[in-house]
């Protein structure tokens, strides 16, 4: 296992094929603040661009997914002019939604493993991935109406489209906290675990996630992640670009010829 320590806010360790995030900032439950922003996005970037990591697993160190936002921080970005305020807080959301969307947008398998809270931010963080483990003492709140904001890490997109609109209006709403039975039953995570076993566990589905085409994955998951908002002649003719890209690829040729030579035994 290949681990980078040079990240402190982010270390990122790689096994096989699979790559772990882990969010290290334990002594303030992993919340975020400028620093880990940065460090988030600078390790998404560089397991997109690994072709050697074929699935990412994100996670976090100590007792919590993720707290969100850094209250510290947010204290202290107050203190600002008020007219710098806005602006302020518009950069820093685009350096949040690099790493978010960096994130949804990966063209690999992406399973966030919540080993403890995932609150606020930490809640979005989990819902941009394609799949949720949870450690059986995790829990989940879209807890910013409680700070007088709304859900700023794409919670507002990705909720409504695991658990419904309905469903996701009220949890951001009220700011509730849901425990994983809960979280099963309603489809907002896939999976309950063990402590001990959740960061094995995600691993492992990686793995068997990302054992097929590269190409033909990336592509499905790209027209996947679009398929709300368009129509079906959008999708149908996506498919048939994608479909050409992948009668072209040596995975293609190679899995034919396969079949072929076994068939034919």
């Amino acid at each position: 296992m290949a681990n980078d320590k040079t990240m402190s806010t982010v270390e990122v360790a790689i096994d096989g094929t699979v790559a772990v995030l882990a969010l290290n900032r334990p002594e303030v439950r992993n919340a975020v603040n400028e620093v880990l922003r940065t460090e988030l996005v600078a390790a998404i970037e560089r397991v997109a661009q690994d072709d050697a990591v074929r699935a990412v697993v994100i996670t976090g160190n100590g007792s919590a997914f993720c707290a969100g936002g850094d209250l510290a921080v947010m204290q202290q970005s107050l203190q600002a002019p008020a007219g710098e305020l806005a602006f302020n807080g518009w950069r820093r959301q685009r350096r949040l939604h690099q790493a978010v969307g960096g994130l949804h947008a990966l063209l690999k398998p992406t399973i966030a493993a919540v080993n403890g809270p995932a609150i606020g931010l930490g809640c979005d963080l989990a819902m941009c991935c394609d799949f949720v483990i949870a450690a059986e003492r995790a829990s989940f709140a879209m807890s910013f109406i409680h700070r007088g904001l709304i859900p700023d890490g794409g919670g507002l997109y990705f909720l409504p489209r695991r658990i419904g609109l309905a469903r996701a209006k009220e949890l951001i709403f009220t700011g509730r906290s849901v425990e994983t039975s809960e979280a099963l039953e309603i489809g907002m995570i896939d999976k309950v675990t063990s402590a001990e076993r959740l960061v094995a566990e995600a691993r492992a589905f990686a793995s068997e996630l990302s054992q097929g085409s590269p190409t033909a994955l990336a592509l499905a998951k790209e027209i996947l992640n679009r398929t709300f908002e368009l129509g079906d002649e959008e999708v149908f003719a996506l498919g048939r670009q994608a479909q050409a890209i992948c009668y072209s690829t040596a995975e293609h040729r190679a899995a034919v010829d396969a079949f072929l030579a076994k068939t034919s035994r």
